[in-house]
């Protein structure tokens, strides 16, 4: 068995050796059966490889947060700009028609709220699998706490979510939180998105940081990053550019889209980068043609 005294740490990521094609355009996901496919053919644009996710589901931990104090009028508007809305089943289900036809990554776990210390004591699952099928979502989001106090119960979380999901065809995706004790580090991140990949999460959403062409490289199936925290538009730009350039499938932005000034044109310009492989600044100067 293995453990963590004496391990020598990783050195060949094979960064210049394509991912194996298994017959399906998602990596590592080529043996899953149609339904899982189909539904990560939504979830990705199949030419691109790619997604655009916008974030809602702040409130869960939050309550109203700047940009997020009426869906109806902040969020709905921007759903046509993405390809993958990830939000809270009470959230989605009360402020977003239903005529409009998205894929949906539904936020699946509860964790404490921002008036506890430790958001990762007491999380669990929030939501069952038949409620998903009900809400017709394309995934659920687990959110995962490796490193923290509540990092085996997470994980738990993750992994009956993950044999749900296989039942009945519907992906996985792994969050990787950050915590006040947690690294933020290439080590970190490649270590917690290994973890979720191998326990099952179909597609992993983590953090970009420097080195993160070895993060991609060493997580089996495909990587979304996370927004975090508001950036000014130009750094949000580049971030996303850098992180698509390391190897990742896409982003999951939030606050750096529903804070902006102009959050139509900053999804806009983001789709650019993800879908067409505008860099930084070639997105920020559509940015700012857009807003004038």
């Amino acid at each position: 068995m293995a453990d963590a005294v004496g391990n020598k740490d990783a050195k060949n990521y094979y960064l210049d050796t394509p991912v194996t094609d298994n017959g399906f355009f998602a990596k590592g996901l080529g043996n899953t059966d149609w339904g899982m496919k189909n539904r990560l053919s939504r979830l990705f644009n199949p030419k691109s490889g790619n997604t655009v996710m916008l974030a809602f589901d702040h409130g869960y931990i939050m309550g109203p947060t700047a940009g997020l104090e009426r869906l109806d009028v902040t969020i709905a508007p921007l759903c046509e700009y993405a390809d993958v809305l990830m939000g809270t089943r009470g959230a989605i289900r009360s402020c977003i028609p239903p005529t409009l036809n998205k894929a949906v990554c539904l936020r699946a776990t509860h964790d404490t709220s921002v008036f506890f210390d430790d958001m990762s004591v007491g999380s669990g699952l929030g939501c069952d699998i038949e409620d998903a099928i009900r809400m017709n979502a394309s995934a659920l989001a687990i959110q995962c706490f490796v490193g923290g106090a509540g990092e085996r119960d997470s994980l738990e979380t993750l992994c009956r979510a993950a044999d749900a999901g296989y039942k009945y065809g519907i992906p996985i995706l792994g969050v990787t939180a950050v915590g006040k004790e947690m690294e933020r580090t290439p080590r970190y991140f490649s270590t917690a998105s290994r973890l979720l990949a191998e326990l099952g999460a179909s597609f992993v959403k983590t953090y970009y940081c420097e080195g993160f062409e070895k993060v991609v490289a060493s997580c089996p199936v495909p990587i979304v990053i996370a927004g975090g925290k508001k950036l000014p538009e130009q750094e949000a730009l580049e971030m996303c550019y850098k992180a698509m350039a390391s190897g990742a499938h896409g982003v999951d932005m939030g606050r750096n889209v529903f804070q902006s000034e102009h959050p139509a044109e900053m999804m806009s310009a983001i789709r650019k980068v993800v879908h067409e492989g505008f860099n930084g600044a070639e997105a920020f100067e559509f940015y700012q043609d857009a807003i004038h």
